[in-house]
């Protein structure tokens, strides 16, 4: 009845329709929203990149002087010289 129906034919927009969502779903997936499923915990915007507040350096010299890792004179010295440089 319809030849152009006969071989498939008729259908030939949803390719366009596929090609155009397989290519929003690389770009999200790149951007990092889906990304951190691919690449392991840890690699997206929520992951261990993010800047802790425990990682600064005052904090970590007070957990090294707690933790006896460092005497008192060089806890100062180290204290001092963080100071400086913030």
């Amino acid at each position: 009845m319809f030849p152009c129906l006969a071989f498939g034919y008729g259908s030939w927009w949803i390719f366009p329709i596929i090609m155009i969502a397989m290519m929003v779903l690389c770009f999200i997936m790149m951007r990092g929203h889906a990304g951190s499923m691919m690449c392991g915990p840890g690699f997206g915007r929520s992951g261990s990149h993010s800047e802790n507040a425990s990682d600064r350096p005052p904090d970590i010299l007070n957990r090294k002087y707690d933790q006896g890792e460092i005497n008192k004179q060089e806890y100062e010295v180290k204290k001092e010289d963080i100071a400086r440089r913030t």
